[in-house]
This record gives structure tokens, C-alpha cells and sequence, in this order.
């Protein structure tokens, strides 16, 4: 995003495709174009015996960059390489839920060589299938009671998944453009928060003027149509936002510049000590909202296990919320989601003392153990921007 920066009246559009393109519609918004030729790949050795896998795809890396009409057509090889099949098994969460086939993260490991070899061969000859994906709900942010249904594939699915989508990083990593950062290696939602730039369908424009951002708006309504998309009815909208926006609104008489949401944050005008101007972000209140209640069933859920493991849990999840959260001048919102959930458990461990007072000096001593302080974990924007740019742009 970028934010408004002339005297006029700066307007900021938020914007949220729901739909994912699929087939020619992705290729032509930002896929690589089909091109005549084939890849060097072809003629590549189908096992990996003689050079790492790391060299190995160094290689497709290069020649994409090369050659930006590069086709290539044989790289089933790089997936099924037992030693890049490992590398996103020891990636995935041990605790992440299993799919329809019952299959764990620890179960797996115990045999995991003879796996790992069973899939590579699998894949090689062709017999690999993925299974089905088990459907499970959560509930929507901000929308009490309603899902939205989310889908948790099998272990060895997430494994190929994850293997192919390296491959495949080698060779599209060439083509993204420096704004684009959702879901690419070594890039996060920070980076993307502190350029305000896109994260993968949710992305935020700038412009000086308000007939600029409504003449955009309208134009990209218009090209999403040509593939069969649509933006988000509720998420897209106008806002006046920047450093000016609060004088000219003022000055217009129609109260403070208007907010918008984006990733897990709400972005408002603000002032710095010195009074000049700051995007200020602060914990989507929805997020905050959604994240106690989830927090409240599984304090439920865990009521009469061991003190020390509730702790330990609970310190995880503060820790997390904290990492995420932690940008600067939100600091009331994170000592707020702090003593939230010290309530939350208060409430726990004296229910499950059948009405016994639990004495308030015993409390303290359980947040004083297990509970971190809420703490500023990222710089300020400038400060990360100045770091990973060295004084000139990231884009390409």
C-alpha cells in the first residue's frame, strides 16, 4: 500500500478476491507464459545421487532466470528426491491435525526412512494418489456462530505439497514483482504490513486522488470479470486515508479519517510524540475477540489437567500472539489480550476447585511463572524497510 502523499485528498482501497483462478486464469495474471522450447531438464538425470538436491534445483533457478519464456517439462524427479520429501515432514507442526486417514506426525516418524523411500518410489512409477481431504469448521472472525469450512489434507499429501511448491518456488519466484509477498520464502505478513504493498488475495492500493481509486476500482472489477472473479462485496471499499486525511476531513466537516482492516489489523491515522504523521495499527478487534473465546473452550477442555501444563500451553499461545501482534505503539491491546486470558484461567482453575477461593497471591504466582510480558517484537517500518532494502527498493 501506499499511502496518500499530496495535499489533496488521499484515498486508500482495501481489496479481497474470495475466488482462487484456476487454469488459464492464472497464467494470465501472473503465471509464466507459455513458450516454445524445452527445458534443459529434460535431459537431466532422474535420480539425485550424483549432486544435492540443493545444486540440483540451483540449476532450474538459474535457467529461470535466464530465460523468462523458459518451458520445462521434466521436473516430477526434484519432487520425488527422498531427501527433499524429508525436509517438509520435519516442517510441519507435530501437533497439526491429521487427515482422513488417521495418520500423525509422530506415528509417521517412527518409521520415517522406510516412509520417506515408499512415497519417493510411489511418486516415481506413478502410484501416488492423493486422498481425500477431511473437511473441518472454525469459526468466521468477527462473525459469531458462523463457519467457514476449512480443509485438512492427509500427512503424505502436505508432504508432496510442500515439496512441490518448492520446485515450483524455483522457477515462479523469478516472475513475482518486489510488492507481492504472501506465501514466498523468506518474505512474512510483516514485511507486507510494513510496505503495505499485497498478501496474496488481499491487497491495499494508494492513490493522491479520490477519482483515481474509483476509476481503479472500477477497472479491476472489470478485469477480475474477464476471469470469472469478483471482489469481496464487503471487503473492498474506499477509505480516505493518509497524512492529510484528517485535515481535509475537518476541514469538510465530517469527522476523524476512516480505518481499515488488513491482515489481522486495524490501520488508522495516528500521531507520533513529536505529532508528526503514523499509520497506527492495532489487534483487530474481532481477532482479539474470537482468539478468548477459542481460548475459553480449550481452558474448558484442559480444566483438570496439571497446572503446569495449562501454564505451559497458555504461555505458547502468548508467545504467538505476541510475535504476531507485537508491532509497535499497539502495546495497550497486547497487555489487554494479557490480562484477558489471566482471567480466563483465574476462572478455570477456581471452577475446578468446587467453590474453594483461590487466594489471589497464589494466582499472582502462576502468571508470574508462565506468563511472558507483552513486549514490542517488531521495529518500526522504516526501521525493517531500511534494513532489507539498503537504501534502494526491493522491487525488481
Amino acid at each position: 500500500m501506499t499511502n496518500g502523499r499530496g495535499k489533496s485528498d488521499s484515498s486508500t482501497v482495501p481489496l479481497k478476491s474470495p475466488n482462487k483462478a484456476e487454469g488459464p486464469a492464472a497464467e494470465a495474471t501472473e503465471g509464466k507464459g507459455l513458450a516454445k522450447g524445452n527445458s534443459p531438464e529434460c535431459n537431466a538425470l532422474r535420480t539425485q545421487g550424483r549432486e544435492s538436491t540443493t545444486s540440483a534445483l540451483e540449476r532450474v533457478r538459474q535457467a529461470a532466470r535466464k530465460d523468462k519464456k523458459q518451458r520445462f517439462t521434466a521436473l516430477l524427479h526434484h519432487i520425488y528426491d527422498v531427501e527433499r520429501l524429508r525436509r517438509p515432514y520435519l516442517a510441519i507442526k507435530k501437533d497439526a491435525a491429521a487427515g482422513v486417514d488417521g495418520e500423525t506426525w509422530e506415528h509417521y516418524g517412527q518409521t520415517l526412512e522406510a516412509n520417506l523411500q515408499d512415497l519417493s518410489h510411489r511418486l516415481q512409477r506413478g502410484a501416488y494418489r492423493a486422498r481425500p481431504v477431511r473437511r473441518v469448521y472454525i469459526e468466521k472472525v468477527g462473525k459469531p456462530g458462523e463457519l467457514r469450512p476449512l480443509g485438512v489434507p492427509a500427512l503424505e499429501d502436505k508432504i508432496v505439497q510442500r515439496a512441490t511448491v518448492e520446485v515450483l518456488n524455483a522457477i515462479y519466484e523469478q516472475d513475482f514483482l518486489g510488492f507481492s509477498y504472501g506465501f514466498r520464502p523468506g518474505r512474512s505478513p510483516h514485511q507486507a504490513l510494513d510496505a503495505l504493498v499485497r498478501f496474496a488475495d488481499d491487497f491495499v492500493a494508494g492513490f493522491q486522488h479520490r477519482h483515481e481509486a474509483e476509476r481503479f476500482l472500477a477497472e479491476l472489477r472489470e478485469r477480475f470479470a474477464r476471469f470469472g472473479l469478483q471482489l469481496h462485496a464487503d471487503k473492498t471499499r474506499i477509505v480516505e486515508f493518509g497524512r492529510y486525511a484528517d485535515h481535509n476531513r475537518r476541514n469538510r466537516g465530517v469527522g476523524p479519517p476512516e480505518t481499515f482492516n488488513f491482515l489481522g489489523f486495524t490501520h488508522s491515522c495516528g500521531r507520533t510524540r513529536n505529532g508528526h504523521f503514523t499509520v497506527l495499527r492495532q489487534t483487530m478487534r474481532q481477532r482479539w475477540q474470537a482468539k478468548l473465546r477459542a481460548l475459553k473452550e480449550e481452558l474448558r477442555r484442559r480444566m483438570h489437567t496439571p497446572i503446569r501444563e495449562q501454564g505451559a500451553y497458555l504461555r505458547s499461545v502468548l508467545l504467538g500472539h505476541f510475535r504476531y501482534y507485537g508491532v509497535p505503539m499497539n502495546g495497550h491491546a497486547l497487555c489487554a489480550f494479557r490480562k484477558a486470558v489471566g482471567v480466563l484461567w483465574l476462572t478455570v482453575l477456581r471452577r475446578r476447585r468446587q467453590g474453594n477461593h483461590l487466594p489471589w497471591r497464589r494466582m499472582h504466582g502462576y502468571l508470574v511463572r508462565w506468563f511472558p510480558s507483552a513486549r514490542v517484537c517488531h521495529p518500526y517500518p522504516l526501521v525493517r524497510l531500511g534494513v532489507l532494502t539498503q537504501g534502494g527498493s526491493r522491487m525488481r
